[in-house]
């Protein structure tokens, strides 16, 4: 699986994460802040993209991302849907970079923004 540009990389991410392993979208060495915990969900991430900067090798994404229950606010929340399913849900700040390859890979994972 590989990123053709940083837009892509949510999309794909959301996809690997919902297969159970979304590693091959880092960097080496890159350190998947709380993905471990959010796996241990068993539950389905979605994700929205809010906005993708990039300047030349580098991106930096904005993008709110669920995992079960229902749609929270851009902070991180527990939430829970209607069949009582908890879920989390946030808003992350990421930077991913291109690599020799052409493909574009997760270097910074802040998955909790500011919160």
């Amino acid at each position: 699986m590989i990123a053709n540009t940083p837009e892509d990389l949510p999309r794909l991410f959301a996809e690997a994460f919902n297969a159970g392993d979304p590693t091959a979208l880092y960097e080496s060495g890159a350190q998947p802040a709380e993905l471990a915990g959010h796996l241990a969900l068993g539950l389905a991430m979605t994700v929205n993209t809010r906005k993708v900067i990039t300047r030349g090798d580098l991106a930096l994404l904005i993008v709110d991302w669920r995992i079960g229950g229902e749609t929270g606010t851009a902070d991180v929340t527990e939430t829970a849907d209607v069949t009582g399913t908890a879920g989390v849900t946030g808003t992350a700040t990421d930077v991913a970079r291109r690599g020799p390859d052409g493909g574009w890979r997760y270097v910074i994972d802040n998955p909790t923004g500011i919160a």
